[in-house]
């Protein structure tokens, strides 16, 4: 791998391979987390069947070849060899099976949650509502980089802090904290999808999806729609700022004194 990389440095530029990884993320929640260990689990299965399959193949074409006077085989078919190829796999997917199950049964089950935010796509934005507290609002593109995206903007990108990657409200969610996530849309299918954050969900007109994030570590995660929606479909980000939970109470307190005092 450090061969391929070093190579990679060679053919391409360094600014493109700033950001290039090579994995995905092990994340900062539960669900992440554990997609993170089955995606190295299957990897490695995987990575043992496809060396000693084509090492089988490798060493029968090399020591078993026709020059070195091996003649081919006649029979037909091995009750014994069909039960063995049958078994051994059907061995291996199940046990690919039962970790994967879990992971999915862990992923759906949104019980004992404590905060609950509803999300809705809109083209091209995002709307969030904290429904215990009822606070809500409207994320966008920052308007930095909506500028700079246009054509003949005369803004060099390169001097744009998270160009599409930043909004004009951020999402504020506490650490150590089950956040129940409800998402729908108005218009289109949207999908919500943080890397960091684990898991993706689709926001589709008139139904309602689920998914839940503990975040074990505060920071900002940032993340963008995954659903084809439109023309602005790649001006669609999401930012999470994740902090502990008394500096997360302090910031819906401001909300709700800043609501009080637009209706005022």
């Amino acid at each position: 791998m450090k061969i391929f990389n070093i190579l990679l440095m060679v053919i391409l530029p360094t600014t493109v391979l700033a950001d290039w990884e090579t994995n995905m993320p092990r994340g900062v929640t539960p669900t992440s987390e554990v997609a993170y260990d089955l995606h190295m689990l299957i990897f490695y299965i995987t990575v043992v069947i496809g060396i000693l399959v084509f090492g089988a193949m490798l060493y029968s074409i090399i020591y078993h070849r026709k020059s070195l006077g091996h003649k081919p085989a006649t029979f037909h078919e091995s009750t014994k060899v069909e039960i063995i190829w049958t078994v051994i796999p059907f061995i291996i997917l199940v046990g690919m099976a039962v970790p994967a199950t879990k992971a999915l049964i862990l992923m759906e089950d949104t019980r004992d949650s404590e905060i609950t935010l509803k999300v809705t796509g809109y083209q091209w934005m995002w709307q969030y509502e904290y429904l215990e507290d009822n606070v809500s609002f409207f994320s966008k593109i920052d308007n930095e980089s909506n500028v700079a995206r246009r054509l003949n903007s005369g803004v060099e990108v390169s001097n744009v802090d998270h160009y599409l990657r930043n909004v004009d409200n951020v999402v504020v969610l506490p650490t150590d904290t089950k956040v129940r996530i409800l998402l729908t849309a108005s218009d289109v299918i949207h999908a919500w999808w943080v890397p960091e954050l684990g898991g993706k969900k689709d926001a589709i007109p008139g139904y309602i999806n689920e998914m839940w994030v503990d975040i074990k570590k505060p920071g900002i995660y940032r993340g963008q729609c995954a659903e084809l929606c439109g023309k602005d479909h790649g001006f669609m980000p999401i930012v999470v700022k994740a902090v502990p939970k008394n500096e997360y109470y302090k910031w819906v307190s401001i909300q709700k004194s800043n609501k009080v005092a637009i209706t005022k």
